[in-house]
């Protein structure tokens, strides 16, 4: 849509003239038009908002956050001008880190550029923010705080293996024609092999993804069963997954437990109250959402309803110009890349903005600073290209081809205009700023990248950041493996995120050194406990087989046993103060003492802390040692447990002088100078759908990926639920095209050169990188070569 259309724009006279009649604060208009003409145009379109619905579809580097920070500070600068009440603006982003990096915008516009008091909004997270309002009705909410225990499950949880336990005792009928699958002759090591399979792989991985796509769309048990009677696959699927969901909800309430869906869903229960909504509402002037491509059904349902003034709101699907929804919604749908794997879905931000096209509520915020320009016409040309062959498979199997169809909304990156106010905006590139390999093999792919990163680091590595940006974490173990010997010898910081950036090592410590306290005389207890202490470099790298061997000897040497060398006495006195504490601390002090036993640094502190109070409560009443090991052996095994994060992640990854290992995933919202995008093959970038060769005996699909699909249809509004067949083909395309814009996600994290390799030989999976075969590029990396000739790198003239 064009900025004449765009109904919320207000010309500079129009606004000086409105600022001028009404405000107290004469300086204030001026501060305001400041900060606006400091905008780019669609930065300045958020900026005018002052009422109503409003989306703003932007491209990558657009300037998101600074913009809606600005917008944010505005609109509370004329809530102080225009209302003598004092609501607040409430800004909603995805992650904590996020929330953290928007916050202190808005502050500092605040502070410098309107000399107001940096009050008047919050900044939650979307979970953040439910459960502030449900903790604050409680009553109604049903979350008693003190109570309950939040939990992250995965498939491997004790909860979900229960269920699917429970499902089987209570459904035997429907169990034994799973079984049966499409042909079985009734051979008894054969039907134990499939019940192992059902039990321990496809049900678990049926409940846990029917789990997350229902319960965050707000869909019942009962209502899945309702659509599982509009379908005709043989194992009723949905049937089986709305089971399996009953058995999970049942097992959760049982013991107190919630997940992060329950916190959405509590809030819900809490504004379906008239007077409680009133409250909630009356506190609030307008919600602003960033990156609203990342938002499930339920998610946004909240946000509306806490938008609507004084009406229960939660229908985007009726907007008018005069609409009493106060909402503005940022986002980009082509950086939706969360969506096979959690219930996000960005159909539901792109008919937002539909709506809002339809009212004439739609910016668009294509200017980029962020790339240089052959970085921008690279991704342009990726994104036309995909949607180009999507529409080409779509035409040729005679179907209409609608919005879901294709991966990618047409939006072009534009570059920014002379006189931009960001600095040094669509820098020059460096080379050619698009550099396109194909090496022999990946060992030739490391040679390759590390002489490029040899040379971008050589003259000042303080002045320049770089990433290399993977598809998976086993990817990037290789690498570091692989570059670690280089980037020593030419002094060059490798910080890898998949290893150092999990904090999933503290329970799993935390539990080593507590099973090794527990039975001191156990061999792999001892091991277990030595490789932790060897790890946090507390004792020397010795022979821990020698000592793990004989526990005894090792731990409280007999008076003629052989002197220990000085290494082995540090260990055992080490072990031995742990064991001493075993005896004189209560229970509760265990994890707090061991975590600073093991050096943690302010964040595993932290993350130690919330571990041991997560423990201590769920055994409460049933206090002992066991209890205890019970508790973290199940949270290392079988949840996601979440660090505390003390530092801007932003800023760890993003250091000057440092090369980074990250995925592609994590490295939204990011970026570098120089990126490096290695291993861009055909087999991960769409990838294909690989049904598990013990799981065939069901057919060529995952009973998971069919129910997720239908789920989908259902929520979409279609007429009919689609039969396996179809299910399991919109399955794949949901997966390409979450595929194709994580590359584009990527080829947009880089500033001044984007260096991209397809090796011709290359792993069939990651997890055996030594076994090499011929494999074929991701197909818009040779139509990139054919585009950008000149991007082509020589191999031959490097190799000489």
């Amino acid at each position: 849509m064009s900025e004449s259309k765009f109904t919320v724009t207000v010309s500079q006279e129009l606004l000086h003239s409105e600022l001028s009649e009404r405000s107290p604060l004469p300086n204030l208009r001026q501060k305001i038009l400041a900060i606006r003409n400091s905008l780019r145009p669609g930065q300045q379109q958020m900026a005018d908002w002052q009422s109503g619905p409003l989306a703003i579809s932007a491209v990558p580097g657009a300037g998101k956050s600074t913009g809606m920070a600005a917008a944010a500070a505005i609109a509370i600068a004329r809530q102080y001008e225009g209302s003598s009440s004092r609501r607040q603006l409430v800004v909603v982003t995805f992650t904590r880190s996020a929330a953290a990096n928007i916050k202190a915008k808005i502050r500092k516009f605040l502070r410098d550029d309107l000399s107001l008091p940096q009050t008047g909004f919050f900044v939650y997270t979307l979970h953040g923010l439910a459960l502030n309002i449900a903790s604050r009705h409680s009553d109604l909410s049903g979350l008693q705080l003190d109570n309950v225990t939040l939990i992250t499950p995965t498939q491997s949880h004790r909860f979900i293996r229960t269920a699917v336990e429970q499902w089987i005792a209570n459904n035997p009928g429907i169990y034994l024609r799973l079984l049966e699958g499409h042909q079985f002759d009734g051979e008894e090591t054969e039907r134990l092999r499939r019940q192992s399979v059902l039990r321990t792989e496809v049900l678990p991985e049926l409940a846990n993804t029917v789990i997350h796509e229902a319960k965050s769309s707000g869909i019942s048990p009962k209502k899945l069963r309702e659509w599982s009677k509009q379908t005709t696959d043989e194992y009723a699927i949905l049937s089986v997954a709305a089971g399996l969901y009953e058995q999970y909800q049942n097992l959760m309430r049982s013991r107190d437990f919630i997940d992060y869906d329950d916190m959405i869903l509590a809030a819900l229960r809490v504004l379906e109250n008239d007077s409680a909504r009133r409250i909630e509402q009356n506190q609030v002037f307008a919600v602003f959402e960033d990156e609203a491509q990342d938002s499930s059904p339920l998610q946004t349902q909240l946000l509306e309803i806490l938008a609507s003034n004084g009406d229960k709101g939660g229908n985007s699907s009726l907007l008018t110009p005069n609409s009493s929804l106060n909402l503005v919604r940022v986002g980009d749908p082509n950086q939706a890349i969360n969506s096979t794997f959690t219930p996000a879905d960005p159909i539901y931000f792109r008919h937002f903005c539909e709506e809002c096209d339809r009212i004439e509520r739609l910016a668009t915020m294509d200017q980029a600073g962020r790339s240089t320009r052959i970085i921008i016409e690279a991704a342009n040309f990726a994104l036309k290209w995909i949607n180009n062959q999507s529409l080409a498979k779509t035409n040729n199997a005679q179907q209409i081809p609608d919005n879901r169809q294709v991966p990618f909304r047409l939006q072009t990156i534009r570059p920014v205009e002379t006189g931009d106010p960001q600095k040094n905006a669509n820098p020059a590139p460096v080379g050619q700023g698009l550099e396109l390999y194909t090496p022999r093999d990946i060992h030739h792919t490391v040679e390759l990248l590390s002489q490029r990163v040899i040379e971008l680091f050589g003259e000042d590595p303080t002045q320049n950041s770089a990433a290399i940006l993977v598809r998976e974490n086993r990817q990037g173990r290789w690498l570091a493996e692989a570059l670690t010997p280089i980037c020593k010898e030419y002094k060059i910081t490798l910080y890898d995120v998949g290893e150092r950036d999990r904090r999933s090592h503290v329970p799993q410590e935390i539990l080593a050194l507590l099973q090794f306290c527990d039975r001191p005389h156990s061999p792999d207890y001892l091991k277990a406990a030595l490789e932790a202490l060897v790890q946090r470099q507390l004792i020397p790298t010795q022979d821990l087989n020698a000592l793990a061997s004989l526990p005894e000897e090792f731990l409280y040497p007999g008076p003629l046993a052989a002197p220990q060398p000085e290494t082995v006495q540090k260990a055992a006195r080490l072990c031995r103060n742990l064991l001493r504490a075993r005896l004189e601390l209560p229970l509760y002090q265990l994890i707090s003492f061991l975590a600073l036993t093991l050096n943690y640094d302010q964040a595993e502190l932290a993350t130690a802390d919330k571990l041991a109070e997560r423990v201590n409560q769920q055994i409460a009443g049933n206090s002992s040692m066991g209890g205890m090991l019970s508790a973290l052996s199940e949270i290392v095994s079988s949840e996601r447990f979440e660090p505390v994060e003390t530092e801007d992640s932003e800023e760890r990854y993003t250091r000057r002088g440092q090369l980074t290992i990250i995925t592609m995933h994590k490295a939204k919202g990011l970026d570098w100078d120089y990126v490096f995008l290695p291993f861009l093959h055909e087999s991960l970038i769409p990838g294909r759908f690989w049904v598990p060769p013990q799981s065939q005996f069901l057919g060529d699909f995952t009973l998971a990926e069919v129910a997720r699909a239908q789920i989908r249809a259902a929520l979409h509004g279609e007429s009919t639920i689609p039969d396996v067949t179809q299910a399991w083909e919109q399955a794949k395309h949901l997966k390409m095209s979450e595929e194709y814009r994580l590359l584009y996600v990527a080829m947009t994290r880089a500033k001044r050169l984007v260096w991209m390799s397809a090796s011709q030989k290359a792993p069939f999976t990651w997890s055996k990188p030594e076994n090499l075969q011929e494999q074929a590029p991701c197909p818009v990396f040779p139509a990139l070569k054919r585009q950008f000739p000149e991007s082509v790198v020589n191999l031959a003239v490097i190799n000489k």
